[in-house]
């Protein structure tokens, strides 16, 4: 859902930076590499100290690159399978890392395991909504479906509640509270956005065969 809209509009804020990158001669693909980088070390050195706050800015500041490096492809002109592949690989690290960073805190000086385990399910999860409909456009299928909480909605789902729990730090009373709340409300809307994909790809599949039947009997 987040997709559509904030996607295309901070694609217009940021293409005067993907511009500027360009004129000094920065590749897309060191971008990506470079903001998964980012965000990977502000997740799995600050989250697990219970460094919510800084860790979020580290890692925002290093998450728009995923929409910066597409931004320099297509001034360029450059748009390749190979910078889609590695772009989208590399998505599936940085949310790793994300939520590793948190199922480590919960794990050991955070003291909960039932919140390290449900950070570890929203980890699996997401790679699984992710892999379905990959696997199902693999197959031939559209997997035309707007799942209820896609990679966007994780995120900032996500990380806002990791910046307002790491005000604590700064004396705001009752904000801990967000990021277990956050953590639920991913991991149970990950499992109805799989659910939904698992119909979807079951729906079209059921369609293309019957469709491929009928052609076969014609």
């Amino acid at each position: 859902m987040l997709n559509k809209y904030a996607r295309a509009f901070f694609t217009r804020v940021l293409t005067p930076f993907a511009a500027l990158l360009i004129r000094i001669g920065v590749s897309p693909d060191a971008v990506t590499l470079v903001g998964t980088g980012g965000v990977v070390a502000g997740a799995l050195i600050f989250y697990p100290l219970g460094e919510f706050f800084w860790g979020t800015v580290v890692i925002t500041l290093f998450v728009f690159s995923d929409l910066v490096d597409g931004n320099m492809a297509r001034q360029l002109g450059r748009s390749s399978r190979w910078g889609a592949f590695l772009d989208s690989t590399l998505d599936r690290v940085a949310d790793s890392a994300i939520f590793g960073g948190l199922a480590l805190w919960y794990a050991g000086r955070g003291d909960s395991l039932v919140l390290c385990g449900m950070a570890i399910f929203c980890l699996a999860s997401g790679q699984v909504v992710s892999y379905t409909k990959a696997r199902g456009e693999a197959i031939g299928l559209p997997v035309d479906v707007n799942g209820l909480v896609e990679r966007a909605e994780r995120l900032v789902i996500t990380l806002v509640a990791c910046g307002l729990s790491g005000l604590h730090a700064f004396g705001v009373p009752g904000v801990e509270i967000l990021l277990p709340i956050a953590l639920w409300v991913v991991g149970i809307g990950s499992a109805v956005t799989l659910g939904q994909r698992v119909v979807t790809v079951r729906r079209e599949s059921a369609e293309a065969d019957a469709m491929a039947q009928g052609g076969n009997g014609a």
